[in-house]
């Protein structure tokens, strides 16, 4: 079987088993039936396939008469951004986000920039369906390259935050783009905010310094560089640079669910409202969030389509997910590692303290991530196995299960991007959280 994952969520597959140029000029064909040939945005994450996946996408959008505007190298929100600035139809990213580097993917964007929501998502896995069969043209795209793609995420970010304030402070800052498209607009930023920069990685080229997933066990040469440099802070990309993780000045990993937390604190200290989050986030940013007189908190199903409808709903002023990605919509309906760090910045500067104090005055919680090999169709046994196995927690349930009890939680759902479920537990107590997702896993493995 190819290593292939199509989803509502885009496709991603291991390059030469299951991600070849036929597969992937189909997908971007039926995404240009989808939206009637209109034009398209399309950029790529800087992964060494990366060119060949972009040949393979352009002859499928020529197939379909579809103008191309090209930011070469950029990162997803920049994509998304520029569907919106660029008047397209669709947008399409090539990224397998933060797999391997042997995988790649295409993330598409509908009129608004945003990421497909289901029923799209369902539309356009029908469109490909149809195409079973029908060769694809050899036709040349029209492709117009656009120029500073960066510029309009750049000044969208810049325009949320104390620009003045953050340059007379001259934070010193190290970020890891770890070779993926943060590195086209990551340094820039900075440097427009008056930061001193250290960058590592700094080439868009994909090839990783280490893992792609900003994890804690990945980031060991950042914690060193902040400390080596006296930073006051370091933040860590993955490749697409949807995602942020964060060192703090003293070395200290704080990782991606404080990422959210601190950019809610920033913004709700300003501006109160509501925050979305999803299903698997930690309870730090609802702690945060009730520390803010006239504010509320709300919970979505787990990706970025659901957390920005619900953000819709309920006309939220900043939403996102733990995995490190803060969608602002004052710049656009997507996770965004460049809003993160602006936000983090801009409140270091306010509340004139360092990182550590400020992120030493949350809530300490426990979360605990961790994941199965699961086939897909095993995964709605696992869940109602889960169940009846705990039948003293509140159960929640359509977006796989997550159980709650006073003190703890853990939600089990299947990746729509991997063969695998993830496991997410959380508990005050360190060992109670790891308990908790390891008595999960035994029984997700006994199943499956």
């Amino acid at each position: 079987m190819p290593t292939r994952i199509l989803s509502i969520s885009g496709l991603r597959g291991i390059v030469g088993d299951g991600l070849e140029p036929e597969y992937i000029a189909r997908f971007a064909r039926a995404l240009a039936r989808l939206v009637g040939g209109g034009p398209v945005v399309v950029s790529r994450d800087g992964r060494s396939s990366g060119m060949m996946v972009r040949h393979a996408v352009l002859s499928g959008l020529a197939a379909e008469g579809c103008r191309v505007h090209d930011a070469g190298v950029a990162s997803t929100p920049t994509c998304g951004l520029l569907v919106r600035h660029m008047g397209a139809a669709a947008g399409l990213q090539i990224t397998a986000s933060h797999n391997p580097a042997e995988w790649n993917g295409l993330k598409p964007f509908d009129a608004a920039g945003r990421v497909f929501d289901a029923e799209t998502g369902a539309r356009l896995i029908a469109e490909m369906e149809l195409l079973d069969g029908v060769d694809v043209s050899r036709e040349c795209a029209d492709v117009q390259e656009i120029a500073e793609p960066g510029a309009v995420h750049r000044d969208a970010v810049l325009g949320i935050v104390d620009t003045a304030a953050i340059r007379g402070r001259g934070l010193k800052v190290v970020l890891d783009c770890n070779h993926g498209s943060g590195a086209v607009l990551g340094p820039e930023l900075l440097n427009a905010l008056g930061c001193q920069v250290t960058v590592l990685g700094g080439t868009p080229d994909g090839d990783f310094a280490h893992a792609p997933e900003p994890l804690e066990e990945h980031l060991t040469g950042l914690c060193r560089a902040v400390v080596d440099h006296g930073a006051d802070v370091g933040f860590a990309q993955d490749p697409d640079a949807d995602r942020l993780a964060i060192v703090d000045g003293n070395g200290r990993y704080i990782g991606e669910e404080l990422t959210m937390a601190l950019a809610a604190d920033r913004v709700l200290s300003d501006t109160p409202g509501a925050i979305v989050v999803n299903g698997s986030s930690s309870r730090v940013t609802a702690d945060i969030v009730e520390r803010h007189p006239g504010s509320s908190f709300y919970r979505s199903h787990v990706g970025e389509a659901n957390v920005v409808a619900k953000m819709d709903a309920v006309s939220a002023v900043l939403g996102g997910e733990g995995n490190g990605g803060v969608i602002d919509p004052r710049v656009g309906g997507i996770r965004d590692s460049f809003v993160g760090m602006a936000l983090v910045l801009d409140g270091l500067v306010r509340r004139e303290q360092g990182l550590a104090d400020w992120v030493d005055g949350f809530p300490v919680y426990e979360i605990v991530k961790k994941k199965v090999p699961c086939p897909p169709e095993r995964v709605p046994v696992a869940v109602e196995t889960l169940r009846s196995a705990f039948d003293d927690a509140v159960v929640t349930e359509g977006d796989g299960l997550r159980l709650d009890w006073d003190d703890r939680w853990v939600q089990v759902r299947g990746s729509n991007t991997e063969p695998i479920v993830r496991v997410i537990s959380e508990a005050p107590d360190p060992v109670v959280a790891r308990d908790l997702c390891d008595a999960v896993i035994q029984r997700v493995r006994a199943i499956v």
